[in-house]
């Protein structure tokens, strides 16, 4: 999964991996600026930027319920691929390997739609910061972490981004006191997260270091949404030219450490080369544009519900095709958790999104 904020989920899927694109307005309403409540999607994370639908019959799309569900599934197979990737390759070298893949894939839909890269030293440096919290970190401790601990978890651990979303903002961005729903779901989520972990049992049997790093890669996601909202939401420029350059400048961050803490590949193991190469084409390229569509035809409200079904095929994916084990409690706390994130992103009964240009970062 990918991550990037656009307008209209500033902040909102990515991923582990998600997902997600970089707001080029304030001015649209969105499921983070209702709740300040980010959306975990892998990679990290994505939208559009803000413009009619084109519903001409040369335009015409696959059903979004499809595009919905190939997105699911896109993101929650990117914990399966790291973990696969990491078979072969350093972890370093899987993140690497995977940023070059997705801005690629941006930078091919760029040269199509002639999207030119954004200007201003400002902006660029912003960029690079977006690119370390957003793309750059958290794709480099998701890789560390599956090395000690199954997909499944990591998958699960990325679900608390909207837990820690919700914490932050309420400091960072001085929201209204929040609805007691949301802060009930606050502390739902957290309880989830002890039954994954065994709590009750002092944690044994746990590898503390990677679960601590999927934890910490799931923290780095609204970290980097909450600096974006801040700093870039009034660029001007689009949004996939904002997650174009943000990808670029991730790419050159991994690609100035990775010689410093690894050395060259012995070979290139055919399944391993596979799966970085479809986990940055497919989990932080093609489905960042699959939901800038998915953002522009059905809404950010509906698109950002595809994070609550991330952990879900994450798990079986886990199960069914690596063989992993799943523990009652593995599974009763990753309901919890996604129970408590649903809830951090409710409102008042009967109120809409709060618009965001109430609030301008």
């Amino acid at each position: 999964m990918s991550a990037a904020v656009t307008p209209e989920t500033s902040p909102a899927p990515v991923s582990p991996t998600t997902p997600r694109p970089i707001p080029a307005t304030g001015t649209a309403h969105s499921p983070g600026s209702r709740t300040a409540a980010p959306d975990p999607r892998p990679d990290a994370a994505a939208g559009a930027a803000a413009r009619s639908p084109d519903t001409s019959p040369s335009r015409r799309r696959l059903d979004w319920r499809i595009r919905f569900g190939a997105l699911a599934l896109i993101w929650g197979f990117s914990f399966l691929l790291i973990k696969v990737g990491t078979h072969g390759y350093a972890p370093f070298q899987v993140t690497l390997g995977r940023l070059l893949a997705g801005t690629a894939v941006l930078a091919a839909a760029m040269a199509v739609r002639r999207v030119r890269l954004p200007s201003g030293a400002r902006t660029w440096c912003h960029l690079a910061v977006a690119a370390f919290f957003l793309n750059a970190l958290p794709f480099s401790l998701f890789a560390y972490a599956e090395l000690s601990i199954p997909s499944t978890l990591a998958g699960i651990c990325n679900a608390t981004s909207p837990l820690w979303g919700m914490a932050l903002s309420l400091v960072a961005l001085s929201e209204d006191r929040p609805a007691r729903r949301r802060v009930a779901g606050l502390g739902l989520g957290f309880l989830g997260v002890l039954t994954v972990l065994g709590g009750w049992q002092g944690f044994s049997g746990l590898d503390f270091g990677g679960t601590a790093m999927a934890l910490l890669a799931s923290l780095c996601y609204p970290i980097g949404w909450i600096y974006v909202r801040r700093t870039l939401s009034g660029t001007g420029a689009s949004a996939l030219a904002l997650t174009g350059g943000q990808l670029l400048l991730g790419t050159a961050q991994l690609a100035l450490v990775t010689p410093l803490f690894t050395s060259a590949p012995e070979g290139f193991p055919l399944l391993p080369t596979l799966a970085v190469a479809a986990l940055g084409a497919l989990g932080t390229g093609f489905a960042m544009l699959v939901q800038f569509g998915l953002v522009e035809e059905v809404g950010p409200t509906t698109a950002q519900m595809v994070t609550y079904f991330i952990p879900v095929v994450a798990t079986a994916a886990g199960v069914v095709v690596l063989g992993e084990r799943l523990s009652w409690n593995t599974l009763v706390g990753a309901l919890v958790v996604l129970a408590g994130a649903v809830l951090t992103q409710s409102g008042p009964r009967g109120a809409g999104p709060r618009s965001a240009t109430r609030r301008r970062p």
